[in-house]
């Protein structure tokens, strides 16, 4: 069997090429974090993979954990075109592919929008900012729009460490340390 990330590329595709048509990039985008989410579920995926539950069961039960997760209009959409995505899903057993479809999504929504997803990761709390400029700084040398989400991590010490993709600018102290450290034994 193919991996995971294989069999989710064409339903991702797919699902972005209706959300582009129907300009409904956001809710799809929702859509399929609750779909991650139920996905991810051990309890869930059990009773969807039960044999015994038919297929209408299924794409009730999950257009409704979709919907108590906060998608409200695409699994559960009067259209029919989210809740012909479980059936595909269902129909295909890729639930479980839902993770890694909604990631493949995630990134063609992001070139479109020409976006990037950072994360800072700093010792302390950063100041906003602090954040502001390095939410500019990065879109001016990424030559993207930045969205910026921060971590804490005390074994920094201090600094922090600034990574979108395969990016990464580490000027945390623990790094400066273990480079000094590697110098002055070698």
């Amino acid at each position: 069997m193919a991996d995971k990330q294989t069999l989710a590329r064409p339903y991702a595709q797919a699902i972005f090429d209706l959300a582009r048509e129907t300009n409904t990039l956001e809710q799809w985008s929702h859509a399929l974090a609750a779909g991650r989410e139920f996905a991810a579920n051990a309890d869930v995926m059990a009773i969807v993979n039960r044999p015994t539950i038919s297929e209408a069961d299924q794409i009730g039960l999950l257009s409704s954990l979709a919907a108590s997760l906060g998608d409200t209009y695409v699994f559960g959409d009067a259209s029919g075109e989210g809740l012909n995505v479980l059936k595909l899903l269902i129909e295909n057993d890729r639930i479980a592919v839902l993770p890694e479809i909604a990631d493949h999504y995630e990134t063609l929504k992001s070139e479109i929008e020409q976006t990037v997803d950072a994360t800072v990761t700093s010792a302390v709390e950063l100041s906003e900012d602090s954040l502001a400029k390095i939410r500019d700084a990065l879109a001016k040398r990424l030559g993207q729009h930045v969205s910026l989400s921060t971590a804490i991590d005390p074994d920094l010490i201090g600094g922090a460490v600034i990574s979108a993709g395969d990016f990464v600018i580490d000027g945390s102290v623990k790094t400066r340390l273990a480079r000094l450290a590697n110098a002055l034994t070698h």
